[in-house]
Formats: C-alpha cells, sequence, structure tokens
C-alpha cells in the first residue's frame, strides 16, 4: 500500500499534536508494510484555487497554478492508495491548508453532470485515493467533531472510499507530564489504528475507543489548569510556545488554584505505594492550612488542617508559589530556613516524582 500522510498543522514539530498523533499512526502503518510519505503542508506552497476551471477545459486534468500542489503533490496524490489528512481543529471543521489542499484535487473530476440515485455529480477523471481523517482539538467532549465528521461521511464516507475517521479531543493533554502514562496508551493505540488500515482497510471499534478514552478522570480540572497557563502566558507577555521552551509552570494566584493544580499534576502511577496527607500551612499573602490525600494512586484536597499528616510544609505563600514555577531554589530555600518541612522529608525529596515535574 502506498499512502500520503499530510500534517496540515501550522505548528513544528513537538508543539503539533497533530503531528504527534500522525507520526504514530505512520508508525502502525509502516509496521504493517505500508509505504508513506509524510508531507507537512506547512512547508509547501499551496495557493488557494481560484475558480477559473482551466483544470476542466483548457488544461484538463492539470491546475494552471503553478505551485507545489501541481508540480509535485497532486500527482503524488493520484498515485497514493491512501492519503491520510491529518490536522487540528479550527472552528469545529477543517483547518485552512489542508482545506486548500482538499479543494485542490479538483482536477480529479471531469466537468460532466452525472445522476447517482437521486444526486447530482461530476465522474472521475482518475481512481480516487481513499482517504483516513485525524484531527485533535483542545476541548475535552468529543462532540467537538460533530460538524467536521458530518462534512467527511457526506463527501468520502457515501461513496466508499473513507477508511477511517481518528479524532482526539483534549490533545494538548498529550504532551502533559503528569498524563505521560495515558497519553503513551493512546499513542500505542493510534500506532494500532495504522496497522490495522493496512491489514484491514479501517479501524476497529476497540482500537477506536481505546483512542478516544478520557485522560483524565476530571477533564474540568485540566481546563482550569488550563486557565493558569494561559493568565501565566499573558502576565509573563510569552506565546505558548515560549511557555514551554522557558519551562514556565502555571502559577496559582491562591491557594484554591495551588491546589486545583497539584490535583491535575498528579501521576497516579507514582503514588501507588503512598497513603498519607500532605499539609500545607501558608502564611503572609494567603494565610491557611490546605492538605493533599493521597490513598491508593488517588488524591483529594481539602481546606484545613490535618489530624496527623505525614508531612507538614509552612511557608510564605508566594515563596512556596516561586518555588513551584522554578522561580526559587528549593532546596535552597530550605537550608537557608525560608521555610520549614516537618514529618516524612521524602515525601518532599518525591515531590516533582508525584506531580509530574
Amino acid at each position: 500500500m502506498k499512502v500520503l500522510a499530510l500534517n496540515g498543522s501550522p505548528r513544528s514539530d513537538g508543539m503539533s499534536k497533530s503531528k504527534i498523533m500522525l507520526n504514530a499512526l505512520v508508525e502502525g502503518m509502516r509496521e504493517a508494510g505500508a509505504e508513506v510519505d509524510v508531507v507537512d503542508l506547512r512547508e509547501k506552497k499551496i495557493r488557494t484555487c481560484r475558480g477559473c476551471m482551466c483544470c476542466w477545459t483548457t488544461t484538463p486534468g492539470v491546475c494552471a497554478i503553478k505551485d507545489d500542489m501541481t508540480a509535485e503533490l497532486f500527482p503524488k496524490w493520484l498515485e497514493a492508495d491512501l492519503a491520510v489528512y491529518a490536522f487540528p481543529l479550527y472552528h469545529f471543521t477543517i483547518n485552512a491548508d489542508m482545506k486548500a489542499f482538499i479543494e485542490r484535487t479538483l482536477p480529479v473530476l471531469q466537468p460532466f453532470f452525472i445522476s447517482v440515485g437521486n444526486e447530482t455529480l461530476h465522474p472521475l477523471r482518475h481512481k480516487h485515493p481513499r482517504v483516513a481523517f485525524l484531527s485533535v482539538a483542545g476541548f475535552p467532549e468529543h462532540s467537538v467533531f460533530d460538524q467536521l465528521s458530518s462534512w467527511v461521511r457526506f463527501l468520502y464516507g457515501r461513496f466508499g472510499i473513507l477508511a477511517a475517521e481518528i479524532y482526539r479531543p483534549m490533545a494538548e493533554a498529550l504532551t502533559t507530564p503528569s498524563l505521560r502514562h495515558k497519553a503513551a496508551e493512546i499513542l500505542d493505540a493510534t500506532r494500532r489504528a495504522g496497522m490495522e488500515i493496512v491489514e484491514q482497510g479501517t479501524v476497529s471499534d476497540e482500537t477506536v475507543s481505546r483512542i478516544t478514552r478520557d485522560m483524565h478522570d476530571d477533564p474540568r480540572l485540566f481546563l482550569q489548569a488550563g486557565d493558569m497557563m494561559w493568565k501565566t502566558c499573558i502576565r509573563e507577555g510569552v506565546t505558548v510556545r515560549e511557555f514551554h521552551e522557558k519551562g514556565l509552570v502555571p502559577r496559582p494566584e491562591n491557594p484554591g488554584e495551588f491546589m486545583t493544580l497539584m490535583r491535575a499534576a498528579f501521576v497516579p502511577e507514582a503514588a501507588q505505594d503512598i497513603n498519607a496527607v500532605i499539609q500545607f500551612d501558608f502564611s503572609g499573602r494567603h494565610e491557611g492550612s490546605y492538605r493533599l490525600i493521597m490513598e491508593n494512586g488517588a488524591i483529594q484536597a481539602a481546606e484545613g488542617a490535618a489530624e496527623s499528616p505525614g508531612l507538614t510544609i509552612r511557608s510564605d505563600f508566594d515563596l512556596w508559589m516561586d518555588i513551584l514555577c522554578n522561580r526559587a531554589d528549593g532546596q535552597q530555600m530550605f537550608l537557608e530556613q525560608k521555610y520549614t518541612a516537618r514529618g516524612d522529608l521524602a515525601l518532599l525529596t518525591r515531590m516533582k516524582e508525584l506531580f509530574g515535574g
């Protein structure tokens, strides 16, 4: 099988969740024996269709626009047995770069009118490759892909050339350190989907279910942590890329946000052997006691002091937020007695492990 895998994301590698998912899909396809050519559309010059219809009249089957689409990509697309369209969800449907590519495949059709049932269509000039769609979105609900899926099925599904639809909600979580185990499972399922498309022509319901499974028991926590990230970007005057490149951490503005962030960053796999309470006694701008209860790989947060916490940290609130956000060295601050820790200090040394770094 010859596959043309098209990445329509404007983001570069590492930042693009579309590309992360596509890489896993392609890996599975290659394992199953497919010959896969991966193309990043952001690196190609593809102008939008200008509606001149030259490809139907003066230059039948050939677009009059001289760019990478005409010279390189359209011929590759015609030769492919399968075209994979991977892109981020924009305004709940397809993004502009990928839409421009699809519109420029118009030369595959002839201008004449034919009737198929109750519908009027244009006949094919060449064989149309089968297609698979892969898209990602930041929202946690799978329903955000409903409009896209309706369009995909109308355009391709009714003609029997739609091989698969793979949609991943809450995709930004794929690079969240605390969810790396869940992300690995999803990418493994995506790799499996690539193998199934080559071997079976479609993706099984079981594999689709694995790809679309919830990454967090409480997606609202992830969204609230996301809000903190956006506030931090605005406050620091940085882009999302710069936020990650600089190793920034969403900065909580109050103890409630701090507890939310800790719950969102919690790594259950790292805490299977821990049944303990970590208590924070804050002073300064925000005074009060707050506790994190870890038990059997689960976590809860509560306000107020515990009867017998395993570890008690006493600190000025803003100092602890500086430590949390890597603006202050936690070990140095401890040695200088800027804060105190009493109880099981092994829990203190495991904080980055337990809360995703």
